[in-house]
């Protein structure tokens, strides 16, 4: 029996036991008020205890008050979990540090309650992103023996794999390295993969010998064939390790985001600035005419992720040069205009020193222009509600005992 066989076989045993609120699905109880309107889902790590796993809150409201994890939520199993929403269902990811990890999927009943649609087993993966009603999620080797990057299709509908896929990365970068997506993103009809060049062996599975180049994988959808590869040696790659490097706007135009981290043997290797690249909808090239410096703009700060809001302004987490780092998560905050190459610093959060996490999946409203993101600091963690017209921040929720991890919002479905 084929991997896909057995994924088909975990998603119907699944679903065989689904239920729209049972004891054993754990459900997290619906606040106090309005219970209908209990849509925003908040994830956090209890601040008392080690190697636990998030747990999973709702609330109706992330501009004030306080919800705590003690007696609420519902508590996951294993430690490493990442998020995404599609089709109004909430998707939480087991990342088994290469085995299999769970994909538990939730739904937020009429009542307010999180019920717990399907759990099964799948690959763990580096990159899972939305396309359409699906998520594409992929599996990616950092070995040199066996340079291949696997892929899967989950109908978010249905919660069941629908297809996959085997990706040769030898194939895609420089010399004798292989490529290491950084992350997937929909584009129109395709699907743009950026990637690192990595050597995959030797000591040095990071490590490169191609510092200086930027390249996107474009594959048509949902067959995943290549169709080309676009290089940009203005910048160096795209995006990072597990963070997605690629932004779309209202008009199909994609703007690529570099943090010059590439490295050799654990030094940075990079003479490239930190900095926005673009690629006009419709168009299979780097535009040349665009070239937008995040370390002049911000004077001496390289962007470490990126969160697309509206009408081309970017929340970005950046970090100082001089603190620069392959996996550095930046603490200060700034909105940048793509179209007019401006950046503002936020305001109204603390100071990047004090900041201990920041949460790296957040909420952005589709109504206005906010972005909510999780700020723990000694004094504990809260929601600041971002808005990207002035770059200001305002402290809303704060989550008692807990870590905020991920932001989201659900609407209620009538049971």
């Amino acid at each position: 029996m084929n991997k896909l066989h057995l994924y088909f076989l975990a998603s119907a045993l699944a679903f065989v036991g689904i239920s729209c609120s049972s004891d054993d699905d754990n459900p997290a109880p619906a606040p106090e008020g309005d219970e209908s309107a209990a849509n925003y889902v908040i994830t956090a790590t209890p601040v008392a205890l080690e190697g636990v796993a998030d747990y999973i809150l709702t609330t109706e409201d992330l501009s004030e008050g306080s919800i705590s994890l003690v007696g609420n939520g519902v508590e996951q199993d294993g430690t490493y979990r990442y998020y995404i929403t599609n089709q109004n269902k909430f998707f939480s990811l087991l990342y088994g540090q290469g085995n299999p990890g769970a994909v538990t999927t939730y739904q937020l009943g009429a009542s307010g309650v999180l019920n717990k649609l399907s759990d099964f087993q799948a690959e763990t993966v580096q990159s899972f992103t939305n396309v359409d009603d699906e998520v594409l999620m992929t599996k990616i080797s950092r070995n040199s023996e066996s340079p291949y990057a696997d892929w899967f299709r989950l109908d978010a509908n249905t919660s069941q794999f629908v297809g996959e896929g085997q990706i040769n990365t030898s194939e895609l970068a420089p010399g004798t390295e292989q490529a290491f997506f950084t992350w997937m993103t929909q584009v129109g009809d395709k699907i743009y993969a950026p990637f690192m060049s990595v050597k995959a062996c030797c000591n040095d599975a990071f490590g490169t010998e191609y510092p200086d180049q930027a390249w996107i994988a474009v594959y048509n959808y949902p067959e995943m064939e290549l169709e080309k590869i676009i290089e940009d040696d203005r910048t160096s790659f795209i995006g990072r390790y597990f963070v997605n490097g690629l932004g779309v706007d209202e008009k199909g135009d994609t703007y690529a985001f570099s943090s010059s981290i590439a490295a050799s043997n654990s030094t940075l290797t990079s003479t490239k600035p930190s900095a926005v690249t673009r690629i006009k909808a419709g168009e299979t090239e780097f535009d040349q005419s665009y070239f937008f410096n995040l370390e002049e703009a911000s004077g001496d700060y390289y962007v470490t992720n990126q969160f697309y809001m509206q009408n081309g302004k970017f929340l970005l987490f950046m970090e100082a040069n001089a603190d620069r780092g392959s996996y550095s998560t930046g603490k200060k905050l700034a909105i940048v205009d793509v179209y007019d190459q401006s950046l503002n610093w936020v305001t109204g959060t603390p100071d990047e020193d004090a900041i201990a996490t920041i949460s790296v999946n957040n909420y952005v409203s589709p109504e206005d222009q906010t972005i909510y993101v999780g700020i723990t600091t000694e004094n504990g963690s809260y929601i600041y509600n971002i808005n990207a017209n002035d770059a200001s921040a305002t402290k809303g929720i704060e989550v008692e005992g807990g870590t905020i991890t991920a932001i989201s919002r659900l609407e209620p479905v009538t049971e």
